[in-house]
C-alpha cells in the first residue's frame, strides 16, 4: 500500500521512501536515539503541540468528569505529564513498547503521579480489555509502522478506548519547508528523522483503505488540523 494511498501518483510514490529513520534502527545507541527525542520535545514547545495535542484529546472526553486515558508511543511521557497537569481528574496510563522508555518513565514524575499508571505496551496488541479507557492516543508516532501494522492499531485502539485518537503529519512534500525551523530548535539527529518522517506520513486515502482490512468495521475519520496535522478518529459503530 503506498502511503499516499491505493491510487497515488507516480510523483507521491517517488517522494515516498523506505530509508529507515534513526529511532526505528537497531545499530543506532539508546543515547543517539534520547537525543532524537529531545529534539523532538524542542520543536513541540516551540511551535506549540503540545497543547494542541491536549485540546483535542479532551475534547474527545468533554463529557466525562474523570476520563481514563491512554497514551500509546508515549516515549518521553511530555504529553501523558501535561496532561495530568491540565486536567485535574484525568486518569493517564502513559505507556511504550521500549522497555528502556518505560523504565526512563516510571523512574521520573510519571512513576510517582497518583493518577498516572506507566506501562509497557504494543500498539498493535494492546493488553488490556475491551473499552478500559476512555480515549486512546498516539501522536507522531504511525508512520513508523509499516502498512501492514496500521490495521491493528486502528483495530486494538478503537476496541480498548471509545475512541482513538491519532495525530501525525500531513503528508505533503510542503512540510520541507519546516526544515530550517526543525534544524534550529530540535537539531541534528532530530532534523535527520524528521526529514525522513515527512516522506513516511500517510495520507487520508491510504488510512481509509487500511481501516478497511480491519477485522471489525470501524468509523474512521480523518481530517486537517491547524496548522498541518492529519487527525484521525476511530471509533466502533454503535
Amino acid at each position: 500500500m503506498p502511503r499516499g494511498g491505493p491510487s497515488a501518483s507516480w510523483l507521491d510514490r517517488w517522494y515516498e521512501t523506505a530509508a529507515p529513520e534513526l529511532l526505528d534502527r537497531e545499530d543506532v545507541s539508546a543515547d543517539r536515539k534520547q537525543a532524537v527525542l529531545r529534539g523532538l520535545n524542542r520543536l513541540n514547545r516551540a511551535v506549540f503541540a503540545y497543547g494542541t495535542f491536549i485540546r483535542w484529546t479532551l475534547a474527545e472526553v468533554a463529557d466525562l468528569p474523570a476520563p481514563r486515558v491512554l497514551e500509546l508511543g508515549a516515549g518521553h511521557g511530555e504529553l501523558s505529564r501535561r496532561l495530568l497537569d491540565r486536567h485535574p481528574r484525568a486518569l493517564v496510563t502513559a505507556s511504550d513498547i521500549e522497555p528502556e522508555a518505560v523504565g526512563r518513565l516510571r523512574s521520573g514524575p510519571l512513576g510517582r503521579h497518583p493518577r498516572a499508571t506507566v506501562d509497557l505496551l504494543d500498539a498493535t496488541g494492546i493488553n488490556a480489555a475491551d473499552n478500559s479507557y476512555d480515549v486512546a492516543v498516539f501522536t507522531q508516532s504511525l508512520h513508523h509502522l509499516p502498512p501492514r501494522a496500521v490495521p491493528a492499531v486502528l483495530s486494538e485502539g478503537a476496541r480498548v478506548a471509545r475512541t482513538l485518537l491519532v495525530v501525525d503529519a500531513w503528508r505533503t512534500p510542503l512540510m520541507f519547508g519546516l526544515i530550517p525551523l526543525l534544524l534550529v530548535t530540535a537539531g541534528w539527529p532530530a532534523s535527520h528523522d524528521g526529514i525522513i518522517s515527512m516522506r513516511k506520513m500517510y495520507g487520508p486515502r491510504a488510512l481509509h483503505a487500511l481501516a478497511a482490512r480491519c477485522a471489525e468495521p470501524l468509523d474512521v475519520r480523518v481530517r486537517l488540523g491547524f496548522p498541518g496535522y492529519l487527525v484521525l478518529t476511530a471509533r466502533r459503530p454503535g
